[in-house]
């Protein structure tokens, strides 16, 4: 493949301002982040030109930088400024949104760890990029870090390394790791250290850089667990501490001793995660990039609990996706019109450093949203769920508007049980114990464990998903409306659970699809190709 190469002969040389195709105005300083469809058209160097430039301090032949920064199973909503009823939980997402754009209606593909990463760097759903569980897949298309490596950038990477691409043995140019005690993934102090030293290494080797920071809070084990202290990740606590009293506990969960201390224990989680996002952003300050760098902020999926990781509820892939662009994105401003979600971000970043597009990509670039244009065609997210890590089918698909959402699962029968790690959570002992004596808690287990086949909810009035409606007359139109748009996206996927979707009323043909779902997965751990992680 052509190394990608930037268009010299495009470079802003007037510094008047300039109608772009859109019609909205830009002046020279706003070039360095924009996407080539935005990008004005030169003309003749002016006098002028010297001044504005060392005025900016801008060089519009040079990439622009990318941080993308991503935690480990955080809801949306466990940051403030999308709707925290914790208070303080995120100061430093909180400045962030204030420098840059949130997205309200922002969602990942599927609520588990290596798929959902791999939509990112590969612009696919898991079912076209073969990533749909743990186990390598030998691409035979281009991801984001290699067209990234092609147009001159040095990439890097810390934490989550073997989950990020197909195969988990990927050349990045560098692997950054924490030095010293165990625990120190959580130090804020070190994950500043090796994130300067990258962008200092960058600089010495005159190329922009693509940093991937994973931030593995607020995965398990949380804060205060006996397993966090067992591995050291209590030495490093979170700046500030919540007691049970402080939070709330989610709406799909029971409020039990037991789940409050989860959840006590989860939000600490999330305040060490903001803490060590500080540290990287002040990295860049530190390094004096932060006027060309983009950052990108998100969490993988839902925070690590039942109902939420590991399904396709509301809860389970909305995430809190916020752009930095300094001098392109209107600081402070919010969208919550349109509905992006993690096969976006490959075109997006591609888009705004002006390289140019595989084929065979899912998602498209939203880089007029970030200068403030609407985009059509962006009123619905569509879902997947295959599998856990130890290759146990449970498929699903979805799809989800910003009022409703429907979800076809095939593999409920009555019987079959849903695997999931959640299952190990104090919160969902917990819940199990107490079903003994609770019928309410006994009714959500046994939701939670067997489904039906088909569920609705008006996510508006319910976003806990605690009353499905996918019989209720009242919204039949809702719900053929979505389940005929779920039909048309798997026919254009090409999707090997059409069949069955189709056939959700033959208990004989969901059947036969799950045996070979089973099936498939059996051969590939027979091979040994399953990797062994959460």
């Amino acid at each position: 493949m052509a190394k990608s190469q930037l268009d010299k002969t495009s470079v802003i040389t007037d510094f008047k301002s300039h109608e772009t195709d859109t019609g909205r105005t830009f002046t020279l300083s706003t070039y360095p982040m924009l996407g080539k469809r935005y990008r004005i058209r030169a003309r003749r160097l002016q006098l002028a030109t010297a001044f504005i430039w060392s005025a900016f301090c801008l060089d519009a032949t040079v990439q622009p930088n990318i941080l993308f920064i991503t935690v480990d199973d955080m809801n949306a909503d466990s940051v403030g400024v999308f709707g925290c009823p914790v208070p303080d939980t995120t100061p430093n997402l909180d400045q962030l949104a204030t420098e840059g754009m949130r997205f309200e209606h922002a969602h990942v593909q599927v609520a588990n760890c290596s798929p959902s990463r791999n939509v990112l760097q590969t612009g696919r759903y898991p079912q076209n990029s073969g990533v749909e569980g743990f186990y390598d897949v030998e691409p035979t298309f281009p991801i984001l870090p290699d067209l990234l490596s092609e147009a001159g950038y040095r990439t890097g990477i810390w934490g989550k390394v073997a989950d990020t691409t197909p195969f988990s043995g990927y050349n990045w140019d560098k692997v950054l790791r924490s030095k010293g005690d165990p625990g120190s993934i959580k130090s804020t102090t070190e994950l500043h250290r090796i994130t300067r030293e990258f962008i200092n290494g960058s600089q010495e080797a005159k190329q922009p850089f693509y940093l991937v920071l994973n931030i593995n809070d607020p995965h398990h084990p949380l804060f205060n667990s006996a397993a966090a202290k067992k591995k050291g990740h209590d030495n490093f606590p979170p700046s500030r501490i919540f007691t049970p009293d402080e939070v709330v506990v989610p709406g799909f969960l029971p409020d039990l001793k037991q789940v409050r201390q989860d959840v006590t224990n989860y939000y600490n989680s999330v305040r060490r995660a903001d803490d060590l996002t500080g540290a990287a952003l002040r990295a860049l300050d530190d390094c004096d990039v932060r006027e060309n760098t983009i950052v990108m902020f998100l969490s993988d999926h839902g925070m690590p609990f039942p109902f939420a990781k590991t399904n396709l509820y509301h809860h389970s892939t909305r995430t809190p996706w916020i752009v930095r662009i300094p001098g392109t994105v209107k600081p402070g401003s919010v969208d919550s019109e349109h509905m992006i979600s993690a096969i976006d971000f490959m075109p997006t970043i591609l888009d705004l450093c002006d390289i140019a597009a595989p084929e065979g990509m899912d998602g498209r670039s939203f880089a007029p949203l970030l200068h403030g244009h609407p985009q059509e065609g962006r009123d619905r997210v569509f879902k997947e769920f295959h599998e856990n890590s130890k290759g146990v089918r449970n498929p699903m698909r979805a799809v989800e508007t910003k009022r409703y959402g429907y979800i076809f699962n095939p593999w409920s029968d009555g019987t079959r049980v849903f695997r999931s790690g959640t299952l190990y959570s104090p919160t969902y002992k917990a819940m199990a114990k107490s079903a003994k004596d609770s019928t309410q808690i006994a009714a959500r287990i046994q939701h939670f464990n067997h489904r039906v086949v088909e569920e609705f909810y008006d996510y508006e009035k319910d976003p806990d998903a605690l009353q499905n409606l996918v019989d209720d007359p009242a919204y039949a139109d809702q719900v053929k409306e979505l389940r005929q748009s779920l039909q048309n996206w798997m026919e254009a996927m090409d999707d090997p659970a059409l069949g069955a979707f189709v056939n959700r009323d033959n208990p004989t043909a969901l059947g036969s699809f799950i045996r070979q779902q089973d099936a498939g997965s059996a051969a590939r751990l027979a091979s040994g190709d399953q990797r062994k992680r959460k």
